[in-house]
């Protein structure tokens, strides 16, 4: 855990196992609701003002209740961010993972899933209308698969952690930036679930 007073500190100093560590420590506040609102002054915007330095990027659900700053207990310029509707990687997402990578040296990636996921739920359910809702359909699919293989039924947390895991692996084997960090062991990628009443995550 960082010291008490959350000084600045860059990615130069901070390892994807320490930034996980941290993501740790953070969730570990947040569930016992001990939460110390870090890097939230106005010093800490002067010091942003110049460049940022995000310890690690998120990948996470569009869903209102899950906010990666709070439930990791972090604050401005802590995290890079990344949130749309069943915590997708589509192209958009993995050209911002592959700018924060490349170009503000950030080495850890956590995907994001949690219970009860509504853009999971209507996939598994086909609840989708004419709209663009139908492009979430084609990554969420494969999951539907996985999660009934994983306990003989269409379980949506299931569904959720197997989604998690596969959009693991497509950031993992993005070319050429991320699959060549990875292969390197210059970046982490782990799947996470988060649980909405206790406000635990669990790194699966």
């Amino acid at each position: 855990m960082l010291a008490a007073n959350h000084s600045y500190y860059t990615v130069e100093n901070l390892s994807a196992e320490a930034a996980l560590q941290e993501l740790l420590d953070g969730n570990q506040r947040y569930a016992l609701d001990h939460v110390e609102h870090p890097h939230e002054g106005s010093q800490r915007r002067v010091d942003l003002s110049v460049a940022q330095h995000p310890f690690a990027i998120i990948l996470g659900c569009a869903d209102s209740r899950v906010v990666p700053e709070l439930i990791f207990d972090q604050g401005v310029g802590d995290l890079f961010v990344l949130r749309v509707a069943g915590n997708v990687a589509d192209e958009a997402v993995l050209a911002s993972i592959e700018f924060a990578v490349e170009h503000l040296g950030t080495r850890l990636v956590v995907v994001l899933g949690h219970e009860r996921c509504g853009a999971v739920m209507a996939a598994i359910n086909h609840a989708f209308s004419e709209g663009k809702l139908n492009s979430l359909i084609s990554y969420i699919e494969p999951a539907i698969k996985a999660g009934r293989e994983a306990n003989g039924d269409c379980v949506v947390s299931d569904t959720v952690k197997a989604h998690v895991h596969l959009m693991v692996k497509q950031i993992q084997s993005t070319e050429p930036i991320l699959s060549h960090e990875v292969k390197n062991s210059s970046l982490k990628v782990v799947p996470a679930y988060y649980r909405l009443a206790t406000g635990k995550v669990e790194f699966l």
